[in-house]
């Protein structure tokens, strides 16, 4: 589609990326994720690169061709940001209800999320130091951060462990209770404790 400026010059809507390019977006969006679910599950000294290629769908030669080594990969892979973002991403007046809700859509339709991962530091040795350091940083900080009043960072964390132990509730120990349950209804209970920390009183 071409527009006129105010000055009568003309300018075109930036073209869509080329198709290889949003095929390699993709190829490495599977890669990111074959990792992740494998981190969650294995000590990171024991993943391959091959068995990260297997679920990718990928070779192992592609993982090198867009991440280097074994070690850039799982630096991403370790990182909370771009996660953060969408996990924060409301007012705080609405925070605690956006979060629990994002939490569990994301352990109902994908079996899996993100911020989890840091419940299983413990398996990665030195590893697991790198995901201790970025949760704290890319999620309790950023969010005590948004919080107004006092005791910010301690409230920060206190909402936080409450949503990882509704998340270790729901998607690791899988409760019958919690997971029959609808999610609107397990929001509409949760939030209200959760909200109680991000508000100041």
């Amino acid at each position: 589609m071409t527009t006129t400026d105010a000055a009568g010059t003309t300018a075109s809507d930036p073209a869509p990326p080329p198709a290889g390019r949003r095929d390699a977006e993709a190829t490495k969006g599977a890669i990111v994720r074959a990792a992740r679910h494998l981190l969650a599950r294995h000590a990171h000294g024991d993943i391959t690169l091959k068995a990260v290629a297997e679920r990718a769908g990928v070779s192992a030669p592609l993982i090198l061709k867009y991440f280097g080594n074994k070690d850039a990969l799982f630096s991403r892979v370790m990182s909370f940001d771009a996660d953060a973002e969408d996990f924060l991403d409301a007012p705080v007046a609405d925070l605690g209800r956006h979060m629990v809700r994002h939490l569990l859509t994301g352990q109902a339709e994908r079996g899996a999320d993100p911020i989890l991962r840091i419940v299983f530091a413990p398996l990665h040795g030195e590893q697991g130091d790198i995901l201790r350091a970025n949760f704290r940083a890319q999620v309790a900080q950023r969010l005590s951060e948004r919080l107004p009043g006092p005791d910010a960072g301690l409230r920060a964390e206190l909402a936080v462990g409450m949503l990882l132990g509704l998340g270790v509730m729901y998607g690791i120990a899988r409760g019958p209770h919690l997971r029959a349950a609808e999610i609107a209804e397990i929001t509409d209970r949760y939030a209200p404790a959760v909200q109680a920390f991000l508000t100041p009183r």
